[in-house]
């Protein structure tokens, strides 16, 4: 077996995994917001997680930490944070399904971000895909045709910041190591979480606080899988895999809440899902540089 295949089928395998702890991360995440505010949980697992790299940081030293891309471990770790904050917030209103659905609209956003960005231009053709994907999003936002729907739309803000986190972390991981990658994202976040955490704050209950651990230590598993995933492999191969997820967070909604999406969101995740698989392929096909 060559080493591009064994490298591809690692990246596969740690892309998998990524999306089945995420979608156990889901379940606890709306469980505990019963108890702590979104706020409160986003911080505690940061700062959890950024405890949890210090024995590293330390070995390592001032060399283990010298970076010469501070200002994209900024806009990584920036984009991290809100990704996950927004799409707590979602989880907390509307069906997990939903939620992780928009999370995982990001491979439609991606061309945006890399537009943006590095002024990368898609031609005509693959616009469709993307057109289709939101479409998509336009029918799950509005699930029961009566409006717009304000959390759905947090939801949606998850999948643009999630974007920014992939194009930036595919970029960190060709010249960074993932314990530095992860150790800058934390610690950036966990900065991020603490103003609207302290504004948010109250006492936590002794009995969500094994919750508010296993949630820190299914993001640190979930970045940790996500990062080895993007060193593996391209975007192409590892973003379609992703929606693994959203059948997965769909099942425990469906086995725990009862949460049967209604036709407007079974259609737009079927567009959702068509145009992200659509959009990364046909990328791969054109044979884009990003």
């Amino acid at each position: 077996m060559s080493s591009t295949h064994q490298n591809i089928t690692a990246g596969v395998a740690f892309a998998l995994a990524t999306s089945l702890v995420m979608s156990l991360a889901a379940v606890l995440i709306k469980l505990t917001a019963s108890t702590l505010s979104i706020e409160m949980i986003v911080l505690f697992q940061y700062g959890l997680c950024t405890l949890a790299m210090l024995p590293w940081a330390i070995k390592k030293g001032r060399q283990g930490l010298a970076t010469q891309r501070p200002w994209l471990h900024l806009l990584r770790g920036s984009c991290g944070w809100a990704c996950f904050y927004a799409y707590y917030l979602a989880l907390e209103q509307i069906p997990l399904v939903d939620a992780a659905l928009l999370r995982n609209a990001a491979p439609l956003c991606v061309p945006l971000w890399l537009l943006l960005w590095h002024g990368a231009r898609l031609p005509l053709l693959a616009w469709l895909p993307l057109l289709v994907g939101f479409a998509g999003i336009a029918l799950i936002i509005q699930p029961e045709g009566s409006g717009l729907s304000s959390w759905h739309l947090v939801g949606l803000v998850s999948a643009l910041t999630l974007a920014g986190s992939i194009v930036t972390t595919r970029e960190l991981a060709q010249t960074e190591p993932v314990n530095r990658v992860l150790f800058y994202y934390f610690l950036i976040s966990t900065l991020c979480s603490l103003p609207l955490a302290l504004s948010n704050w109250r006492t936590p209950e002794p009995a969500s606080l094994p919750a508010v651990g296993l949630i820190a230590l299914s993001i640190w598993i979930t970045m940790w899988l996500y990062t080895r995933a993007y060193s593996h492999a391209p975007a192409s191969i590892i973003s379609p895999l992703s929606y693994f997820g959203v059948v997965m967070t769909g099942l425990w909604g469906w086995l725990i809440w009862d949460q049967v999406p209604g036709l407007n969101s079974w259609a737009g995740t079927c567009l959702v899902i068509a145009g992200g698989i659509g959009s990364v392929w046909l990328g791969a096909r054109l044979k884009s540089r990003h």
